[in-house]
């Protein structure tokens, strides 16, 4: 009887692979086969570039075929090996902020606005509405997120997935966090160039043993740097919130903030503004209000350029004190927590009003010419 290739797949099909327990041939790694006259060759296709049974599978491809057909038939057999993947492709390819749902940066146009404070009472407010929330502290060069959670004297655990290391988030309020301050001494002033701050973020996001979680907040620097366009090439952001006090100043620097997220090249959605420092309240006078940076500046920034106000924010002791003793006035119920929770109602509606109208970011890409 002629020799088909039917015939070459009935016989390897008795060679079964060791790792996988399944026959070579219904794993798919038999392609190519060519059949001519006491000559018959095709292609091991392996499943991985290291794989350890590599050579006694082709080993037994030739004798099996040998012992059925006759030693006069040559087997040639041709190896292909899937090209093996870096260190960093790897991490990018398992680290499980590929499960998160929606990224979400939180930004603003210039430092002192408390852009962190409303990042984690946000992140902490969205919690309790039963989501699953992580944060990054991406201000590598002013961690504060693990003194406003209370946890600076945590060491994120270093766990191994597929043999790929990763660091397990600390986790607190129902917030898994991540912060360069973890890593570094509190007391002496970080000193890094650009790109060992860049690397750094990586590191942060694509290492972070996250898990699937609904939001990943993001805490930018304040300003436009290599953080911000990392952050842009290294993940699809959702969208950004931008934070800022209801001062001219600061809104002139939040303009520039939102034209950075939405110009073309990076074509982020703003979910909104969120006005902080709204006003001064005296925790005994709770009616009464002193619009100490000025009055609805961000309220009416969010009309002229046609984007949300997630919530006003006021100043009031309480939430400094709390972000100074790591405990988010986000967690407790009154004034404060019904602000923030409003605001994270506000927030989470945004976000899937967008995911419905919107298609998906995509991460930029810088094409050298």
């Amino acid at each position: 009887m002629p020799t088909t290739e039917q015939t070459i797949s009935t016989i390897l099909a008795d060679i079964k692979h060791p790792e996988y327990g399944k026959d070579i041939v219904s794993l798919g790694m038999i392609k190519e086969v060519v059949i001519g006259e006491n000559q018959v060759s095709f292609t091991l296709s392996l499943l991985k570039s290291n794989d350890p049974f590599a050579s006694s599978i082709k080993k037994a491809c030739v004798k099996a075929l040998h012992n059925k057909l006759g030693d006069q038939m040559a087997v040639d057999i041709r190896m292909d090996v899937p090209p093996t993947q870096s260190k960093k492709a790897q991490y990018k390819a398992q680290a499980s902020v590929s499960k998160v749902k929606n990224i979400i940066a939180i930004a603003s146009g210039k430092g002192g606005v408390g852009k962190s404070t409303v990042a984690v009472n946000l992140a902490v407010a969205v919690a309790k509405t039963g989501a699953s929330v992580g944060l990054i502290d991406a201000d590598i060069f002013g961690p504060s997120i693990p003194k406003m959670l209370g946890t600076e004297d945590s060491r994120p655990e270093v766990i191994k997935e597929d043999d790929i290391e990763l660091i397990k988030p600390v986790e607190r309020y129902g917030v898994k966090h991540l912060s360069v301050g973890y890593f570094v001494n509190p007391s002496e002033a970080l000193v890094w160039r650009g790109p060992m701050a860049t690397n750094a973020l990586r590191q942060l996001i694509h290492q972070g043993a996250w898990g699937e979680l609904d939001f990943l907040f993001i805490d930018l620097p304040p300003g436009t740097s290599d953080i911000h366009l990392t952050l842009v090439q290294e993940v699809a952001l959702t969208g950004v919130v931008i934070v800022s006090t209801p001062q001219d100043v600061a809104l002139a620097d939040a303009i520039k903030g939102i034209s950075m997220f939405t110009g073309k090249s990076v074509n982020v959605p703003v979910l909104g503004l969120v006005e902080n420092m709204a006003w001064f309240t005296p925790e005994e006078l709770p009616d009464n209000r002193y619009y100490i940076f000025g009055k609805d500046g961000c309220k009416k920034l969010a009309e002229r350029m046609r984007l949300p106000l997630l919530g006003q924010i006021p100043i009031v002791q309480s939430i400094r004190e709390g972000g100074d003793i790591g405990a988010p006035v986000a967690f407790v119920d009154g004034v404060l927590g019904s602000a923030f929770s409003e605001l994270a109602s506000r927030f989470i509606a945004e976000v899937a009003k967008r995911n419905a109208q919107v298609p998906p970011t995509k991460k930029v890409e810088i094409k050298h010419k």
